[in-house]
């Protein structure tokens, strides 16, 4: 049982460089890559997992337990990552489910706002190529989704979700009641390669934080990775299709 103990809070200008200086850096991986990769056949978002494997895994995951070896004198996430008191079973069935239509609506209605944020205020902003036009060869979206079903699927999600909703929201408290809007925008901007959603994943996160201060954080890992899970499974359609 993992109860939740004080944590010690960061300082305004700590928990932003936090919450921006592995979007920065994963954003600049992403941007350099994705030139090269595409080159060689590959749409850019395979050049995103790629950078989500060499840079936001290391760097989140590393600062985790870096901090626990401080906290706890060996590598681990107890005291580091919050909310993850243990809820009975029936809630899982109740939250995540609902959590995951609530956001899937959200996506879905804001996708008018997300292209005209994309078209007018980041039109300067090279789109993420899903790949799934006939410009991409099945072997190139085959090798894409296989990386986006590792590291877009499972480990980016879990990661994120220990490092953002586990550790850097419980040591908000400089913002008061405000904390989960804030930290919902400072998450939405940290995905610096698609800055036209910020708006909707804004919206999208509330509600996710909202469950994760009930003291559990598995059940907004279970929902990050089941929306996550659409684009594969989108993409395996798409590829079935080509090989027919």
């Amino acid at each position: 049982m993992h109860s939740d103990s004080p944590v010690e809070q960061h300082s305004v200008g700590r928990s932003l460089l936090l919450h921006l200086g592995p979007g920065v850096a994963v954003g600049l991986c992403y941007y350099m890559l994705s030139p090269v990769l595409r080159q060689w056949g590959l749409p850019s978002l395979a050049s995103l997992m790629i950078a989500a494997a060499l840079v936001l895994t290391p760097f989140e995951l590393g600062y985790l337990l870096h901090e626990g070896r401080k906290r706890n004198g060996r590598y681990s996430l107890r005291g580091v990552a919050s909310y993850r008191t243990p809820i009975p079973m029936w809630q899982y069935v109740v939250w995540v489910p609902g959590l995951f239509v609530i956001v899937g609506i959200i996506f879905t209605l804001m996708k008018p706002v997300d292209a005209a944020l994309q078209q007018t205020l980041f039109a300067w902003v090279p789109a993420l190529e899903s790949g799934l036009t006939a410009e991409y060869s099945r072997t190139a979206l085959i090798w894409t989704y296989s990386l986006v079903a590792v590291f877009g699927v499972v480990v980016g999600p879990v990661v994120e979700e220990l490092y953002f909703r586990g550790f850097l929201l419980p040591r908000m408290g400089y913002a008061g009641k405000w904390a989960p809007v804030l930290h919902s925008l400072l998450f939405a901007i940290y995905h610096f390669w698609t800055p036209w959603q910020f708006v909707t994943r804004t919206l999208a996160l509330i509600p996710m934080i909202y469950v994760a201060q009930r003291r559990n954080l598995y059940v907004s890992i279970i929902v990050h990775v089941l929306v996550n899970t659409l684009d594969v499974l989108v993409a395996v359609s798409f590829i079935a299709a080509i090989s027919r």
